[in-house]
C-alpha cells in the first residue's frame, strides 16, 4: 500500500504557481506589469510606488516614475515571459519575468531602481549591492523604503480603501534604523553609512559626500 500512496502523490496536480504567461507587457510601476489581462509583480524585488518621490540634490525627485520608466524601456516592443512563483497578499501573480532573455528584476536591481527582498529571493542581493556602492538610481538619493511608504499611506494601498488622488512630494521618513551619532553607528558595526542606507542622516555626514561616519583619518 505504501507504493500505491507514493504513486498517488506523483499523480497530484502541479501547484498553480507553475503558470507561464507570455506576451506583450506594459509597466504599471517599477516592479509591476500589466500583461494578457494579468497584473504581475516581479519576484524578489520592491520598487518605489509610481507617485513616490525621493530627495536628491536638495530637491524632490520623481523616483517612482523613474523606476517605472526603466521597466517600461525593458519591455518596450519585446516578447515577455513570466514564470509564476507565488501570489501576493492581493492574489496577484508574483513571477520571474524575462524580456529578450533579460531577467527584469535583476536589471532593475542593477540599475538601482528597486530594492532586493532577500526574505523572498537572494538572486538580486548582489546586483543591489553593486548599485548601492555606485550610488545608482534610488541609492543616489534619500528615500523611504517602498513598504514603509505604503504603510504610511493606507488610504491608498489598503485593498478596501476608496480611490484616492495620487500623493505627491511625500517627505522622506526617518529611517527605521536610527543612530544618534557616529559613535553609536560605529559601536553597532554599521559605519560607514551611505546615503540612502538605513541609519544614514545628513547631520552625520560632515563633508556632505554621501558617506557618514567615515573612518578616522590621521594627519600626514
Amino acid at each position: 500500500m505504501k507504493w500505491a500512496f507514493a504513486l498517488a502523490l506523483t499523480l497530484l496536480p502541479a501547484p498553480a504557481f507553475a503558470q507561464l504567461i507570455t506576451g506583450k507587457a506594459q509597466a504599471i510601476d517599477g516592479d509591476t506589469l500589466r500583461m494578457d489581462g494579468f497584473r504581475i509583480r516581479l519576484h524578489g524585488v520592491d520598487a518605489p510606488e509610481a507617485e513616490q518621490t525621493c530627495l536628491r540634490d536638495g530637491g524632490d525627485w520623481a523616483c517612482g516614475q523613474a523606476s517605472k520608466a526603466a521597466l517600461a524601456a525593458l519591455v518596450d516592443g519585446k516578447q515577455v515571459e513570466c514564470e509564476q512563483k507565488s501570489r501576493d497578499n492581493f492574489g496577484r501573480p508574483v513571477a520571474l519575468c524575462r524580456a529578450g532573455g533579460i531577467d527584469m528584476a535583476d536589471e532593475q536591481a542593477r540599475l538601482g531602481m528597486v530594492v532586493a527582498l532577500p526574505d523572498f529571493s537572494l538572486a538580486y542581493v548582489d546586483s543591489e549591492a553593486l548599485a548601492r556602492t555606485n550610488r545608482l538610481g534610488i541609492w543616489g538619493s534619500q528615500f523611504q523604503m517602498p513598504a514603509d511608504y505604503r504603510a504610511a499611506h493606507p488610504e491608498k494601498y489598503s485593498r478596501a480603501a476608496p480611490p484616492q488622488r495620487a500623493i505627491r512630494n511625500a517627505a522622506p521618513a526617518r529611517p527605521a534604523v536610527f543612530y544618534r551619532n557616529c559613535n553609536e553607528a560605529r559601536a553597532a558595526g554599521a559605519a560607514p553609512l551611505y546615503r540612502g542606507q538605513p541609519g544614514y542622516r545628513p547631520e552625520m555626514d560632515g563633508d556632505n559626500d554621501g558617506i557618514a561616519c567615515e573612518p578616522y583619518r590621521g594627519r600626514r
